[in-house]
């Protein structure tokens, strides 16, 4: 389905935030990983956190939720032997599932989603889990991938951190499992140490000890834990309300997000921050974030690798802003359901947009007095995209359709009604 966003000045109401992707999907796997039974409050319903609930379901842990919970009985280190499982369109849920596979025999990953995840590279983890004696066979490191496990042995373990973090979080999801202590090295860079963060976080939540370097590029894990079952609560997510922040960042607004910790580890708490740059009025107490947009924003220079889900937000802002802007260290938005630079800069420019690409940056020049809009844009079936090109559409002279909107439920499928909700004029068609 596409959407049309007409030019909507001015965003009144208050939102609760939607529940963390992240942070559900990690709180799912710790608790499918767990002998025992674990609840989760608040679990997010995305296609992301559904596809890692069907997974884990497929591997042997029972489910049963309700509107506030899910309530999981893992399988703890044992598996059952399941031949095929079905990750759709969730980049990191495979990543994570692939360490996990390890454990059985033979498991097939197939590929629903070949213009998207299927077009994705996963080399770096398939050198990895070979470390561990694990077989896997794949198409030039894509989908479908065949883990060949059962006995993966722990010890000294490489990962190149240089693409994507996920990889490096699969090994620490599986290694506490192994018989044998096992030492990790990340190799050349590491993208997105917050999320990496965000990953330890919940394994010490689930009483499992690593030791992790300051710089987060060496890793200890003792071999032989067990994940406990626990009572999990997931936060508010900031990269899903960071479209919305910037959505009133451009317009005249009076609008209020609660369920956004102000201590929260995820790195994309710095859309706040950025839009405080950018001369937003806004307050951040108590959790909650209340936006008093004029419509009149400032340029910003903003280094994107602590807060890439949050990127195409704060470019989308500035699209508006009185400058020119950059955003730096951002080339891992490459690798994502869709190139991130080039193919949003694309769409942006069909906007009425002035920006440019380099690999690693991409650089707005602002335009304060709106862009022409009136064009039907291409969202490469990419969640961020579209929440991204809707922004604009707020700000544009002219009404804007968004080509497969519906594939926002990714991560967020209330988004559209919620910025409804707050007066923006939306219309599926």
């Amino acid at each position: 389905m596409d959407v049309i966003v007409t030019p909507t000045p001015e965003l009144k109401g208050e939102i609760g935030a939607l529940s963390s992707k992240n942070y559900t999907t990690r709180y799912l796997l710790v608790a499918a990983l767990a002998d025992g039974t674990s609840t989760i409050h608040f679990p997010a319903h995305s296609e992301d956190s559904d596809a890692m609930r069907r997974c884990i379901r497929d591997l042997g842990a029972v489910l049963e939720e309700d509107e506030q919970k899910i309530v999981i009985k893992g399988f703890g280190s044992k598996p059952v032997d399941v031949k095929e499982l079905n990750v759709g369109n969730a980049g990191a849920v495979l990543r994570f599932l692939m360490a996990i596979a390890a454990l059985c025999p033979e498991v097939t990953f197939v590929n629903t989603y070949p213009d998207s995840l299927g077009k994705r590279p996963h080399d770096d983890l398939i050198e990895s889990l070979g470390q561990l004696g694990v077989e896997v066979e794949h198409q030039q490191g894509r989908l479908p991938i065949t883990i060949r496990g059962g006995k993966p042995k722990g010890g000294k373990i490489t990962v190149s951190g240089s693409v994507s973090s996920q990889y490096l979080s699969a090994l620490l999801f599986l290694t506490p499992l192994l018989e044998e202590d096992s030492e990790i090295t990340v190799l050349h860079d590491l993208k997105s140490k917050v999320v990496v963060g965000q990953t330890l976080e919940v394994l010490e939540q689930a009483g499992i000890v690593i030791e992790a370097s300051e710089d987060l590029m060496h890793y200890r894990v003792p071999g032989r834990q067990q994940y406990k079952a626990q009572e999990y609560t997931v936060q508010g997510d900031y990269p899903g309300s960071a479209a919305v922040l910037a959505a009133a960042a451009v317009t005249v607004s009076d609008v209020t997000i609660h369920r956004l910790p102000v201590h929260s580890k995820q790195g994309e708490k710095a859309v706040v921050d950025v839009l405080q740059m950018m001369d937003v009025p806004l307050t951040h107490e108590h959790d909650i974030v209340h936006v008093q947009g004029n419509g009149r924003l400032k340029a910003v220079e903003f280094d994107g690798d602590a807060a890439t889900d949050a990127v195409l937000a704060m470019v989308a802002a500035a699209v508006f802003a009185e400058g020119t802007s950059r955003f730096y260290n951002v080339e891992n938005l490459r690798y994502k359901e869709c190139d991130r630079i080039t193919d949003y800069l694309n769409e942006l420019r069909k906007a009425g947009a002035n920006v440019e690409e380099r690999q690693a940056e991409i650089i707005v020049h602002g335009r304060p007095e709106g862009v022409e809009g009136g064009v039907t844009i291409d969202a490469h079936y990419d969640h961020r995209v579209i929440m991204a090109l809707s922004i604009v559409g707020l700000r544009a002279k002219a009404p804007i359709r968004i080509q497969d909107a519906h594939h926002v439920a990714k991560s967020y499928p209330q988004y559209f009604d919620h910025i409804r909700s707050l007066g923006a004029k939306v219309e599926w068609v």
